[in-house]
């Protein structure tokens, strides 16, 4: 690689709130269209709008976990300019008051950690939805909706880089429940900035803006191939333009949106309906107080008091539903590696191939008990488990399927002396060296048994006899 990579991300993101961020219009991302709005989302003359106060806690919720200084005075500002999803002409935003700036997140890349800064985070509104059929069409659904926007420092160096960011960030704001997080619906958008510069040089390349990436493997294929263009531009002396690209998934490229020659001007002033709002200190301790168990957290206390391993952890906080319900299920066992293998394997097995479970977490516990106890045996409890999984409950799946562990030692013993005194020969082959007999006698145990036998048990106290006989 010929030159050094520049990159820095803005993340928007769609706050979880029942109603918007300046009316009391719902927000639904599947209804139909133009069902979710109102007049002040409409922007009709002598409508006022009005602060959401849960979309504040959770943008604080996002700049505490995110390491920012908060501002507790909420200020908002007029971004202008004219294009059809935007009803009033203007945005609400925060250019001038962030309500957090001068964060930081570490992400993991290659087994080192990074520091990535965070420039600031601000909230805002977001706009209509545009669909380009035989004519433009607006759904006003979406005008309106809370908006958090963070900005990365320009640290980011590589593709993997970036994606391990966005996916550092878009963890911590699904784990806080501050947003569903649904590229592929909208939810969450990227906007990355690029530049190139040769290695030593302390200034900047002119930057291109790759707009609205939908997904992590998208937006490392847009920076690969970005970084591959300007690279080509700039070893043949060219000059790259500033512009706003988008990315192509039939071709697999970036390709020009609109060119800038200048910074816009939106003339940025502030916004004279909404009075300046002073946070108080007891205010914003509530909401820290209240926030979600952050995901790093959750997965230290899974490896030092559960014992789980880093790749155990892994996997179960990379799939929240999946780590939430692990969390649950411990509440009534303390077999947690046995719990986790259960979610991890057959739980995870089962949904891939049905799609859902109708799983009670106390059951699950009750089962993962059991074993661990030894009352059934992991066959067993895997025919239990299957109908575990259609909403059934333990005791009565083995009262049906007629299966219990039999691992009480003298019923165990008197069966084996009853299946030795059956197959003398097998004796003789043990005494004489060949332990393919000790497989057979175990066979005949469990048939004798119906595979209820502790198999383990079985097998201690059946070498035992035989070498009483020596």
């Amino acid at each position: 690689m010929n030159f050094e990579v520049i990159i820095g991300i803005e993340i928007h993101c769609e706050l979880k709130t029942k109603t918007k961020m300046f009316s009391s219009a719902p927000v639904d991302a599947s209804s139909a269209p133009n069902t979710n709005v109102n007049e002040i989302d409409l922007a009709h003359p002598g409508t006022l709008p009005a602060v959401n106060k849960e979309a504040v806690k959770l943008a604080l919720k996002a700049c505490h976990a995110l390491n920012c200084e908060i501002d507790p005075l909420i200020k908002f500002d007029r971004k202008n300019y004219f294009y059809s999803d935007l009803p009033k002409g203007y945005q609400i935003t925060q250019q001038f008051h962030p309500i957090g700036k001068n964060g930081s997140v570490n992400i993991d890349v290659n087994g080192e950690s990074k520091k990535v800064r965070i420039n600031r985070i601000h909230m805002e509104e977001d706009t209509a939805k545009q669909y380009h059929l035989e004519s433009t069409c607006i759904d006003y659904n979406r005008a309106g909706t809370p908006l958090i926007e963070i900005v990365s420092e320009a640290d980011i160096r590589s593709g993997e880089e970036a994606c391990r960011y966005i996916e550092a960030i878009r963890s911590i704001l699904l784990y806080l429940n501050v947003s569903d997080v649904k590229m592929e619906e909208g939810s969450l958008r990227c906007d990355v900035n690029i530049s190139l510069r040769p290695y030593g040089y302390v200034g900047f390349g002119t930057k291109t803006e790759i707009k609205n990436l939908n997904s992590i493997s998208n937006v490392q294929k847009a920076i690969d191939y970005e970084i591959m263009r300007q690279s080509k531009l700039l070893l043949r002396n060219e000059v790259i333009e500033q512009e706003t690209r988008r990315y192509d998934e039939a071709s697999k490229t970036t390709v020009t949106m609109r060119k800038k020659e200048g910074a816009i001007d939106y003339r940025y002033f502030p916004e004279p309906n909404i009075v300046p709002i002073l946070l108080s200190e007891s205010f914003i301790q509530d909401v820290y107080a209240n926030m979600e168990e952050l995901p790093d957290v959750k997965k230290t206390r899974w490896i030092t008091s559960c014992g789980l391993s880093d790749y155990d952890a892994s996997i179960l906080i990379a799939n929240k539903s999946l780590g939430d319900l692990f969390d649950e299920v411990i509440q009534y066992s303390t077999a947690y590696k046995l719990c986790a293998n259960w979610l991890i394997g057959e739980y995870t097995s089962y949904v891939n191939k049905n799609g859902a479970s109708q799983l009670i977490p106390t059951e699950l516990a009750k089962l993962v008990n059991l074993v661990e106890k030894n009352e059934l045996s992991s066959k067993q409890a895997k025919q239990v488990f299957e109908q575990l999984m259609e909403g059934k409950f333990t005791d009565e799946v083995i009262k049906s399927l007629g299966i219990k562990q039999i691992s009480d030692e003298n019923a165990i013993l008197s069966m084996i002396e009853e299946i030795l005194l059956e197959n003398a020969q097998s004796v003789e082959d043990y005494l004489n060296g060949k332990d393919r007999a000790i497989k057979h006698l175990i066979g005949q145990i469990m048939k004798q048994s119906k595979g209820q036998v502790n198999p383990q048990l079985a097998n201690t106290l059946l070498v035992r006899c035989l070498e009483k006989r020596r």
